[in-house]
């Protein structure tokens, strides 16, 4: 095992100060029975801690890392914008830059507006579509995430899911009644909630591909139905495509799928690695935002310098280079197939699921499509599993219940690694 102590006595202090000694629930490694590793900087393919070990990094700070970390040129960009000015609270050309750049890629999105984080997007998105039909009733899926915010906190995924609380204290009665949860991939179950409460249903969220209780593909159909359902019923459509918005390809889900949302979540990638979000979709629709229009929503540091120099290279390189796409489907592939050999060598009970650089091996025979089946998996077996793959340098998201990524970064050599640290890690795991 790898000497950590730098890092176990910085999580100590922590805990007087932060609570749970972190910043962000999942961050703990609570579930996976040890203390955080710090990480001091990141590279490439690669993250370092403070006790100065080396890992192969498939968190990639929860996806946007999609060409790698400390990419020279949105490091360049940051550093220029960041000469002029860290904030203004004002009006700057690299907004306009941005929202061109945006709806140029996905044309679902009209108009767009800047926040500061995912949960911002999706929160915005939400009262939008409420203040556009004058409904008050959403309808999300169980084991999705879309942020902390109060309406989400039902059956949410992610951290949630890890920490046994799928509801969270703080949320009133009158929050859980106007959410409605249905079963991912069950499109029948939507049409009878729409059923029992005909008009008073203002929006659908849906992550289009879940990454929040691991990796789980929409089935054919399932997404077009949704469509074909909210167009019917005057619902508004939206796609949250926070993670997988210019990740599993430019165009993001909807572009892979063929969908069309009438508001679009973003976050990750647009950001370039500093905080940032957007919500766009239909001019109908987003003329009703402030100020051209009575739903208000604001933010100080929305379309921030640093924040649209930084994503606004990512896009360019993204869009530039559309061949990325076909790379990561090819490392992510042999890392797949390399994992998926190691577990018919050895007959192991675990399953995969993967929709280009995004990917979860599931410890769970059985086939993953909902929150049930997901909830099936070992998550004592994955803990040990996790360990195994830290201390053997392997950097992995430290809950069942989170999507790995892909980088361009990642090289042949980081995926034979890889996968010869699984073999020995399952191995030991289910000796």
């Amino acid at each position: 095992m790898a000497n950590t102590s730098r890092s176990q006595s910085l999580f100590e202090k922590s805990l007087k100060r932060i609570p749970g000694g972190v910043n962000s629930p999942v961050r703990a490694f609570k579930s996976v029975g040890r203390s955080p590793v710090f990480i001091q900087r990141a590279l490439g393919s690669k993250l370092w801690d403070v006790d100065g070990n080396e890992y192969i990094d498939y968190v990639g700070s929860w996806g946007p890392m999609i060409l790698g970390h400390a990419h020279p040129r949105i490091v360049e960009a940051v550093q220029k914008a960041a000469v002029d000015g860290t904030s203004f609270g004002a009006a700057t050309e690299r907004e306009l830059e941005m929202a061109e750049l945006i709806t140029s890629i996905m044309p679902t999105i009209e108009m767009v507006r800047m926040v500061n984080s995912g949960t911002e997007a999706t929160m915005s998105a939400i009262r939008l579509a409420r203040a556009f039909t004058g409904r008050n009733k959403i309808i999300k899926f169980e084991g999705c995430y879309h942020g902390h915010a109060d309406s989400f906190l039902i059956k949410a995924g992610s951290g949630a899911m890890t920490f046994g609380i799928p509801d969270s204290p703080g949320v009133t009665q009158a929050t859980s009644t106007d959410t409605l949860t249905a079963r991912y991939n069950d499109a029948k179950a939507v049409k009878t909630l729409i059923d029992n409460y005909p008009k008073e249903i203002a929006a659908l969220i849906v992550e289009p591909i879940v990454g929040n209780m691991g990796c789980v593909p929409p089935k054919p159909g399932f997404l077009q139905t949704l469509r074909e359902l909210c167009t019917q019923n005057g619902i508004v459509f939206i796609v949250d495509e926070v993670m997988t918005g210019f990740r599993v390809a430019l165009g993001g889900a909807q572009q892979l799928y063929n969908i069309m949302p009438d508001i679009t979540t973003l976050g990750k990638i647009i950001g370039g690695g500093l905080p940032v979000g957007a919500y766009g979709g239909k001019k109908e629709i987003m003329s009703m935002v402030s100020p051209a229009g009575p739903m208000y929503q604001a933010g100080t540091l929305s379309g921030n310098p640093l924040a649209m120099a930084a994503g606004i290279e990512m896009l360019k390189l993204l869009k530039k280079d559309t061949s990325t796409y076909s790379r990561l489907e090819e490392k992510s592939s042999r890392l797949e197939n390399g994992i998926q050999s190691v577990i018919e060598k050895h007959h192991l009970p675990l399953t995969q699921n993967r929709v280009g650089s995004m990917f979860t091996v599931f410890f769970t025979k059985d086939h993953v499509a909902d929150y049930e089946t997901a909830k099936a998996s070992d998550a004592k077996r994955f803990s040990m599993y996790f360990n195994e793959m830290l201390d053997r340098g392997i950097y992995l998201a430290p809950s069942q219940f989170e999507a790995a990524f892909m980088s361009d970064a990642h090289t042949d050599e980081d995926i034979e690694r890889t996968i010869d640290a699984a073999e020995k890690s399952l191995l030991k795991t289910f000796q």
